[in-house]
Order: structure tokens, then C-alpha cells, then sequence
């Protein structure tokens, strides 16, 4: 089961009673709800079936060559935020909880600049249009030049931020931990203007950047919606929804959208924590098609699919056009996936033990395996020339290519 845990919001309704029993199924998720039958007596083949699956040995099908390998900070550590690298311009931008924020060549892996900060610099970063930005656990927002990692500007957010800000069309668009999303002009930090959402009692631990389209931007939100929102001031065109938050419990109501949505075209694919997926037309919000498998991060898309890694482990491969499930994948259950990344032929995932999985995306057989080090890998790999680079929550970064 997907890692998950409270969001910084009280715990508002019920008795005493019935929130020290939402808490006690926070531990048992956050344990990845591999004790709970050894916690209650239950039989050693009990507890193994919630183990992590063994890695089993296969003959690989695809070459992967590691082209470089580099530290920014000291990571995240155990925060949950999932905190990734982001490419722009041949340049790899990744930031550190404590270390600060890093540029590297991403070809060579090269040490470009480092912007040293005793922040703890929790968000992205971002980075587009010249600009590399950054959150931190105090809602602190830092603008950097990308070419010298200079300190442009600051602001500030109401709540901690975990995901990388989204740059774009002349402001920086700022998504905090409270469900507010916050823009500001990429020039001079001056806010432009600010949207809420109100949170679920419970939520799964993390969230994502707002997607950039023409005029619009869209957020995913914790309680299983999609909002588009104006460019200009923030104002909401359409909420769509994609996973309904129901159940006798809050741990069962939780249908996070946590994954930034993904455009494509006209069509936009979001995900959620609930087991579901949707396809929605863009400019209206109106569903294309919806399919009961999913998780609350990423979509990855390719020509004509779209991959998503599920609460359980099974990665499943949906057609494009009609949602409709062309494989899936089992193979990687209860290794607390990270979402999918596509490169080339191949969908990729991250595990808790370090490891990446290359699947074919034709068949979803494993292809390739490579280990980033002894740290999980939380973030969704990002790819850019072909090259794929993934951080892990020790802020290592390794950065590979798929051979002919």
C-alpha cells in the first residue's frame, strides 16, 4: 500500500476515540500495513504476503548505461515529499532539504552552480524560461537565474511546500501544503493572486506542481478533483471530478490527486489514490473516459498509452483513446512505487530499495534493472534527450540512457 500520512490540518469531526483509530490506521499504512496481522497474532504467512515482493532474477531484454552519477545535499531523508530533479535547457536542477539547490550538465553530470541555503528547501525545484524555483518547509519561495544560480527573489506561501513550482507564461505558479495555489510574477515576485481548496480530514502525504496549458492552469487536489483555473487571476473555469471521496472511514474516503496532471494535446490524464483514472477534455472538463485503476501520482504518457503505478505495487498500461487496460504488471507488489516515467519503449519506476524497473510498454514485461544505490527512490524519474535521471532520498542523483 502507497505510503501516506496526515497533512499539517486538525482532525475536526468524531469522538476522541474514532481519531485515535484514524491515527493507529495512519501507523499501519505509513508501515506500508505490513505488521498489522504479526501486531494482532496472525500467522508468519500472513505477514509475508504483505512484504515487499522479492526481486527475481529475469534475462534483460534492454542495455542501460549509467552515464553519471552526483550529490545534491543530503535529500529528503523520510519527509514524504518526493522530491525529484527537473531538466531545462541541458541543464539538471535538484534541491535538498539540507544542501540547498544544485545545477549539473546532463550529459556529463558536471557541477554547474550551487546555491547555498540553510533553508530547508522541501519544493522542486522548478525551472523554465530562464528561472529555477524553489519552496521550502517554511513557505519560503526562492527565484534563481538558471544559468548562475543568482538569487533573483523571495516570497512567501501560507504552508509548508512540497512540490516543485510550475514556471510559465510570465508567472510562477506556487502550490503549498494547505491546498492554496499561489501565483506570482516571474519577474519581480509580486503576488498576482491566490486560489484555496479546502483539505480532507486525512490525506495522502504529498502533492504535486499545476500543469501549464493555454490560458489555463490545472491542480489536482486531495479530495479526488481536477480544477482548472484562469492564467489571469486565478479564477476556477471547472472542477472535475475523479475519484468520489466515499467510504465508512477516513482512511477509506482518501482519493488524492497528488500527481501533477498531464496534458496532452487537448486531453488531460489525471490519476487517483482511489484506484481510478480519468481522460478529460481539456478546455470543457468534460470526461473522455474513466478506468478503475490508478494511483495518486503521475500519469506517464506515451503515443498511444498511458502508464500508472497503483497503491499495490501493479503498474497498468491503459489505451489512450478509450481507457481501455492493454496490460498489467503485478510482478512489483508492495514495493511503494514511484510513479511512471516513459523512456522510449519503456515505462520506468522507482522503488523503496533503490531500484529502477524498466517495463516494455508494449507488453509490460520487465526489460532492465538497475540499482541507484541503498535509498528509495520516491520522486518520478524525469527524462529529457533520452536520458533518464532519478534522485533518491539521500539526494543522489544517477542518470542513464537506454542502449540500441
Amino acid at each position: 500500500m502507497k505510503n501516506a500520512m496526515m497533512k499539517p490540518v486538525s482532525i475536526l469531526s468524531g469522538s476522541t476515540f474514532k481519531r485515535f483509530a484514524i491515527l493507529l490506521l495512519c501507523v499501519f499504512v505509513l508501515a506500508g500495513c505490513s505488521t498489522v496481522k504479526g501486531w494482532f497474532g496472525g500467522k508468519d504467512k500472513d505477514k509475508k504476503a504483505n512484504e515487499p515482493a522479492e526481486l527475481t532474477d529475469f534475462t534483460p531484454t534492454a542495455k542501460i548505461s549509467k552515464l553519471w552519477s552526483a550529490k545534491a545535499g543530503k535529500g529528503e531523508d523520510r519527509l514524504g515529499a518526493r522530491q525529484g530533479p527537473v531538466v531545462a535547457d541541458g541543464h539538471v536542477y535538484a534541491a535538498a532539504v539540507k544542501g540547498g539547490v544544485h545545477a549539473f550538465d546532463l550529459q556529463t553530470g558536471a557541477k554547474i552552480w550551487t546555491y547555498d541555503s540553510d533553508l530547508q528547501l522541501s519544493g522542486g525545484p522548478g525551472a523554465a524560461d530562464g528561472l529555477v524555483v524553489v519552496g521550502g518547509l517554511e513557505g519560503d519561495v526562492i527565484a534563481l537565474d538558471a544559468s548562475t544560480g543568482a538569487e533573483k527573489w523571495k516570497a512567501k506561501v501560507t504552508n509548508e511546500v512540497i512540490a516543485a513550482p510550475t514556471i510559465g507564461q510570465g508567472m510562477v505558479f506556487v502550490r503549498s501544503n494547505d491546498g492554496r495555489v499561489t501565483a506570482f510574477d516571474a519577474a519581480t515576485g509580486e503576488r498576482r493572486w491566490f486560489w484555496n481548496h479546502d483539505l480532507p480530514t486525512l490525506t495522502v502525504r504529498g502533492n504535486d506542481s499545476p500543469t501549464l496549458g493555454p490560458g489555463y492552469v490545472f491542480v489536482g487536489n486531495d479530495d479526488g478533483t481536477v480544477a482548472a483555473l484562469a492564467l489571469a487571476d486565478g479564477r476556477e473555469f471547472w472542477s472535475q471530478v475523479v475519484a468520489q471521496p466515499d467510504g465508512r472511514t477516513e482512511l477509506d474516503r482518501m482519493a488524492d490527486v497528488d500527481g501533477a496532471p498531464a496534458l496532452d494535446g487537448t486531453t488531460l490524464y489525471a490519476t487517483s489514490f482511489k484506484k481510478q483514472t480519468m481522460a478529460i477534455d481539456a478546455p470543457s472538463g468534460r470526461p473522455i473516459w474513466a478506468h478503475d485503476s490508478g494511483g495518486s501520482g503521475r500519469v506517464g504518457v506515451a503515443s498511444d498509452r498511458v502508464v500508472v503505478s497503483d497503491p499495490s505495487g501493479t503498474v497498468w498500461a491503459l489505451d489512450k483513446a478509450s481507457g481501455g487496460s492493454l496490460w498489467s504488471q503485478p510482478v512489483l507488489a508492495r514495493r511503494n512505487l514511484t510513479s511512471v516515467a516513459v523512456q522510449g519503449d519503456y515505462a520506468v519506476v522507482g522503488d523503496f530499495d533503490g531500484y529502477l524497473h524498466w517495463l516494455k510498454l508494449d507488453t509490460g514485461e520487465l526489460a532492465a534493472r538497475e540499482r541507484t544505490g541503498h535509498d528509495a527512490v520516491r520522486a518520478t524519474p524525469v527524462v529529457a534527450d533520452g536520458i533518464l535521471v532519478a534522485e533518491d532520498t539521500d539526494g543522489g542523483l544517477s542518470a542513464y540512457r537506454v542502449g540500441q
